[in-house]
């Protein structure tokens, strides 16, 4: 049996769940996944397809026009009866609804995505000359409030490191757990916060991906391009560790090249890092709750204010854009620019 990469995994798994979501959609979706297949993740055509569903349950269930139709009978032709009207009482209804005993609540974030989605599909059908109107596209997207950047700052960085070693905050349960895998924990942590790596970045590395010569771990970007990261001695000496220990672990068929195991011998998943970084961060700080993300934001905080140089860290991060980054640390780049203020003299005194 061959064994994919993490990141072959995820597509292989990602397709079957997106034939799923497709069989639930109308047929002539599927004209649109195969058109933006070569532009688009897997991730993201996930996200579009529940998106979508969404979408057209919403018609099914309020617009009297299709009420009488099947979502899978539903034909090219409706997006051209839909106005921008229907499309802004669909974002109104996204901020409470039901479905399948389930209750959702999307604030503006949701509804700027799920406007999104919406125009990337009737875009798609638009430019094709295929439809003859463009309603979403008229439809103004929802105004983002400011949400304040949580990080951690170096004293709490340095409780949550101490944590993961010695912990005074687990229970008997985790405790039992933690002596199994401490040595695992405190690489992954401190790779996180040596590196501002993501959270499917640190679970799809292999063991061929550290290379302790010239400290760096090639990772894998979102869009598909591989880059090394370089990290530090911290890294270096925790990962040193855990290595030895996996050189004595026997791991599961189609998870030998797995970096990081879990406690059943496969490769550790994105949401076990999640729960980890949120069982250790508990004992540290109450009132921020702390994600591998907010890890992240950490490690460009820090980065920012040792350098001060915004394009390396848009670099190291991986951000596409470097105003994504100017946004994410404008108030330290407010601070910077305050200090400035008296550096320069213009008389001696």
């Amino acid at each position: 049996m061959a064994e994919f990469n993490y990141h072959d995994q995820v597509d292989i798994e990602n397709s079957i769940k997106l034939r799923g979501l497709l069989e639930k959609l109308p047929r002539f979706c599927r004209e649109f996944f195969r058109g933006i297949e070569p532009t688009t993740s897997s991730r993201t055509r996930i996200a579009y397809a529940y998106d979508l569903g969404v979408f057209f349950e919403f018609l099914k269930n309020n617009n009297p026009l299709f009420k009488d139709t099947p979502v899978t009978k539903f034909h090219v032709d409706i997006l051209d009866e839909l106005t921008p009207l229907d499309i802004e009482e669909y974002l109104e209804y996204l901020n409470y609804y039901k479905s399948n005993d389930k209750e959702y609540i999307n604030r503006e974030t949701g509804k700027k995505r799920k406007l999104a989605s919406l125009r990337s599909f009737y875009n798609y059908f638009y430019q094709k000359q295929i439809i003859k109107t463009n309603p979403a596209s008229l439809v103004k997207i929802p105004k983002l409030h400011e949400k304040e950047i949580i990080r951690l700052e170096p004293d709490e960085v340095a409780l949550l490191l101490d944590e993961v070693e010695n912990p005074e905050n687990l229970t008997k349960t985790q405790m039992k757990f933690h002596a199994k895998t401490k040595t695992r924990d405190l690489a992954i942590m401190t790779l996180l916060l040596g590196t501002g790596i993501r959270v499917s970045e640190c679970v799809g590395l292999d063991i061929n991906d550290v290379d302790f010569n010239n400290n760096g771990i090639k990772i894998k970007r979102k869009g598909g391009y591989e880059v090394v990261i370089y990290f530090g001695d911290e890294v270096r000496e925790t990962l040193l560790d855990y290595m030895e220990e996996r050189k004595s672990l026997i791991p599961q068929e189609g998870h030998t090249t797995a970096l990081f195991l879990s406690l059943q011998m496969k490769r550790l998943s994105a949401r076990s890092v999640e729960n980890l970084v949120k069982k250790y961060s508990q004992g540290v700080t109450k009132l921020k709750k702390i994600t591998p993300h907010k890890l992240r934001s950490t490690y460009g905080t820090a980065l920012y204010r040792e350098t001060g140089d915004i394009y390396l860290v848009a670099d190291v991060l991986g951000h596409k854009d470097v105003n994504t980054t100017k946004k994410h640390y404008a108030a330290i780049e407010d601070s910077r620019r305050r200090s400035a203020a008296n550096v320069v003299k213009l008389r001696k005194e």
